[in-house]
């Protein structure tokens, strides 16, 4: 690092919402050297949330959810070219275009990508589909307004019932295959999850849970044509958009040192990067959907967040945290928070409830439709999550940063609780790498190229 902070040359790899809130911070915080942003796409930075909701449905255009600068960055924008490589010694990233950038500091916020269908070659027939970028969302848009018989959707997590909701309210016929025993039981657990379920029957979806496709088919021509179940059953359909999940984008870390894997860049709480032994670096950081970090609320596991507000809150303190000297460097300890809107209802949640062993539902009811349930974990609240029910969330939000008791307390339901009312949460084994969590709880995760280094002689 320059011995003045506001110095020197930094360089964000990630043109997401999280480089560009990073970017326009540094430049808050008086940092005054060279910024490059470097992005894979040929597109600047756009909102991806609206992608699977207003995109889909015909309510706005992909090419319409650019974000808003709150300054300019003045950066020097690498768009359309990506990073391959990362060499922490000599402080430099490889791009793929042959480029070299040299950096005195770095910020990682390349985020994910859309998991993709096992077989390469049955992913490429015409009408499968994936969505997670603008011109993947604007493509499926376009062949939903061209009214297919039949749309296939593969998992059941929150963007695939998201697209589920907009076929529905486009009228299309839709069947959604589900590996697990219901729709969101990766990130709510088992109760929610039946009430989601009710969700997508109601509203006219061909659910089929428990079950996994185990190939798509194509006609003579490469054109997609339905696909086959591992029950035994085919369905006919002339699209297929595949949900199963995301993927962190950190293949090109693979041979850096850092702690880099599957689940994303291990970061500590200041979103400084860890080496693969743990120990952590001064001038690599990490924000976003790529990152994972210790939070004390959640008995100091690595959170993994794929959130809006999150990758906002902890780019901000990435570049703060770059231009500032140690004493002046603060904490990410953010309440992660999330919603969907999908088939007429608005779910949100605060805290994070797949840390969790019970759960009550503290307002509302299955029944009705409307309902707060809030989630505890040996004995203290860890998360609510409300359909219909948002403005109590503020109230939970509270409940668990003071580390109230579970069940709530008087006061934080409309009927009595005792104990007897409460449930198991019914939620994945957190060993167990689901297939769409919002929250992950990744543990520890030793890098695969780990060793033990002896001294010799």
């Amino acid at each position: 690092m320059p011995s003045d902070p506001h110095d020197g040359r930094i360089v964000i790899i990630g043109a997401s919402l999280a480089g560009l809130r990073a970017a326009e911070t540094l430049r808050e915080e008086g940092f005054t050297g060279s910024l490059t942003i470097v992005g894979d796409e040929p597109h600047a930075p756009y909102d991806r949330p609206p992608l699977a909701k207003q995109v889909l449905i015909g309510g706005v255009p992909a090419d319409s959810t650019a974000l808003p600068m709150r300054r300019d960055p003045d950066a020097d924008w690498r768009l359309g070219v990506a990073a391959t490589g990362l060499d922490l010694a000599g402080k430099k990233v490889r791009l793929a275009d042959g480029d070299v950038l040299p950096y005195d500091r770095l910020l990682i916020a390349t985020g994910t990508r859309a998991r993709p269908w096992v077989d390469p070659e049955q992913a490429l027939l015409d009408g499968v589909f994936t969505l997670r970028t603008c011109d993947e969302a604007g493509a499926l848009a376009q062949r939903l307004a061209d009214g297919p018989r039949r749309v296939l959707v593969m998992g059941a997590g929150f963007t695939g019932s998201e697209i589920a909701s907009a076929c529905r309210e486009r009228g299309l016929d839709v069947t959604v295959v589900e590996r697990g025993t219901a729709p969101l039981v990766g990130a709510l657990g088992g109760t929610l999850s039946k009430l989601a379920a009710l969700m997508h029957r109601g509203h006219g979806v061909d659910l089929r849970c428990g079950v996994t496709v185990t190939a798509l088919r194509g006609d003579g021509d490469g054109r997609f044509v339905g696909a086959d179940l591992s029950d035994g059953a085919h369905v006919e359909a002339d699209l297929c958009v595949v949900a199963l999940g995301a993927v962190r984008n950190v293949e090109w870390l693979a041979e850096s040192g850092l702690a880099a894997g599957p689940r994303g860049v291990a970061c500590d709480a200041g979103c400084r990067a860890f080496n693969m032994y743990g120990i952590v670096t001064d001038d690599v950081f990490t924000a976003g959907d790529v990152s994972r970090f210790p939070h004390p609320l959640f008995g100091y596991q690595f959170l993994s967040l794929e959130h809006w507000g999150n990758a906002v809150a902890q780019a901000e303190v990435a570049a703060h945290n770059m231009v500032s000297p140690g004493p002046r460097q603060r904490p990410h300890l953010i309440m992660p928070t999330f919603w969907s809107a999908q088939f007429g209802h608005n779910i949100k949640s605060v805290g994070v409830p797949t840390y969790s062993d019970h759960i009550v539902i503290a307002q509302g009811s299955l029944e009705a439709g409307r309902l707060t349930v809030a989630y505890g974990y040996h004995g203290r609240i860890t998360a609510a999550v409300t359909v219909d029910m948002a403005k109590s969330l503020d109230y939970y939000g509270r409940l668990i940063e003071t580390a109230a008791a579970f069940p709530p307390p008087p006061g934080a339901s409309d009927r009595a609780l005792t104990a007897d009312v409460t449930i198991p949460s019914d939620v994945p084994d957190p060993r167990e790498v689901s297939h769409e969590p919002v929250v992950a709880l990744t543990g520890h995760l030793p890098d695969r190229r780990l060793m033990v280094v002896r001294p010799t002689g």
